[in-house]
């Protein structure tokens, strides 16, 4: 017989989605979200912009994105359902289209994100010599394949699956800490560009433009509020995962910033192809380059997993709230998956593979995804001055998501005044598409319910 807390059974005996998430892996999903391949190439961009004071913008990162983290925390800590955003959304604000909008664009996400990791794989698998000459749209696809395999297998296979890839793509870091160690403090850590410091100190201008380029390493955090009905005590160890993930992402982010500049001059680190490829071959030159192909493989999977397990949710969430067809609500008996959510995924990113380079696609979901979280941060203010409302066991003071709001208006506005447009129109039309794919359901459901 099933212990209490594994899972979650309805009145009607339908089968539902089995907790069995204990603490630690729920700080290593969320540590797993944020420490995905990006790391591997963001170093060098942000040396171009901090010049060696890389570690000062993850810190300042740190408090802009750990304000919409602790929101995230605070509302798994009152509503533990999945659904995550749009649960939040729906029961805030009380508007379908805007939840549908924000549901919806969590998923995009998650699908571009998947599929451009897919292609990633494709492209660094080519370069073992057993698989050269293999088609990237092959490999990319049996990619898809095994991760969407795991996903539908079960919770419990997939969180050991991310503890493992998560084990793995932080082993990486850590190894280009352990390599560079002895070279700590042989650089100065606050070593900016030329025309940066001024008499007054370091320009507003100058920090937040690190802020922008950094902050984006932490976003996945919002993923672990999808598995919350998944998760044992999820009023405790939600809020409390969350931000031991964050904490715990920091440190090692803040630690290869400081090791890839006591190693490599900043200048050429803001110019290297593979900068921590670069760090590793310059302090351990026996090292063999080919591990770091494999895990930037294993650190692409990890953030696919990811985002397999958290639209899937999100999907089935949505579906059971009524927001979208319920035969995407339909959970697996034995596997207790939502096995058609998952087959959906599948499907889409298979379509997203064959169509080619979608970097624009994934730049545009990214910036859709601040207006969600500048969404979550209100819906907590909102929440918050509800009497009736439920209290969780991490509340936090009004300011906090207040600041988180307007952290993300911040952000947003810093990304669309960057110049290149095409993000942002992409966007745009995605906005509209999601729209349009609201009305054409709701039209459909009062007809369905007129003929009945």
């Amino acid at each position: 017989m099933a212990q209490a807390d594994e899972s979650l059974e309805p009145a009607g005996g339908e089968p539902t989605l089995r907790r069995s998430i204990s603490l630690w892996q729920m700080t290593l999903y969320g540590a797993g979200g944020m420490l995905g391949a990006g790391i591997y190439g963001l170093i060098g961009q942000v040396a171009a912009e901090m010049g060696s004071a890389i570690w000062l913008a993850f810190a300042l990162s740190l408090v802009a994105a750990g304000l919409t983290g602790l929101s995230y925390a605070s509302l798994g800590s009152r509503y533990p359902r999945a659904g995550g955003a749009a649960y939040i959304t729906q029961r805030a604000y009380r508007r379908s289209l805007l939840t549908h909008v924000v549901g919806l664009t969590v998923a995009c996400s998650g699908l571009t994100s998947i599929a451009a990791g897919a292609r990633v794989v494709g492209e660094n698998l080519q370069a073992l010599p057993a698989l050269e000459g293999l088609p990237t749209g092959a490999l990319a696809f049996v990619y898809v394949a095994i991760v969407g395999a795991i996903a539908y297998r079960g919770i419990r296979e997939s969180m050991w699956a991310n503890v493992a890839l998560t084990l793995m793509e932080a082993g990486g870091l850590l190894l280009v800490i352990a390599v560079s160690l002895r070279f700590w403090g042989s650089a100065n850590l606050l070593d900016f560009p030329v025309g940066v410091e001024t008499e007054a100190g370091l320009p507003l201008v100058f920090l937040a433009q690190g802020i922008v380029l950094t902050f984006y390493a932490f976003i996945g955090f919002e993923d672990s509020l999808n598995v919350a009905e998944e998760l044992k005590n999820p009023q405790r160890n939600l809020p409390l995962g969350l931000v031991m993930a964050l904490v715990l992402t920091v440190v090692i982010y803040m630690s290869v910033a400081i090791s890839a500049v006591s190693v490599v001059p900043w200048q050429e680190l803001a110019e290297a192809n593979a900068p921590l490829a670069e760090v590793v071959a310059r302090a351990a030159p026996w090292f063999p380059a080919w591990v770091f192909i494999v895990i930037t493989v294993f650190a692409v999977a990890n953030t696919g997993l990811i985002n397999y397990i958290t639209a899937s949710r999100l999907l089935f969430g949505m579906a059971r709230d009524g927001h979208l067809p319920p035969v995407l609500s339909r959970v697996h008996p034995t596997r207790r998956t939502p096995h058609v959510a998952i087959a959906l995924i599948f499907a889409l990113v298979a379509l997203l593979i064959l169509s080619g380079d979608i970097s624009e696609l994934a730049s545009a979901t990214v910036l859709l995804l601040l207006l969600v979280f500048l969404v979550v941060n209100g819906a907590l203010v909102v929440l918050k001055m509800r009497p009736d409302e439920p209290q969780g066991k991490f509340e936090l003071p009004i300011a906090v998501p207040a600041l988180g709001a307007v952290v993300c208006v911040v952000m947003f506005g810093a990304r669309v005044g960057a110049g290149d447009w095409r993000a942002p129109a992409i966007a745009g039309v995605l906005l509209l598409g999601v729209a349009a794919l609201y009305f054409a359901l709701r039209r459909r459901r009062r007809a369905e319910e007129g003929a009945a």
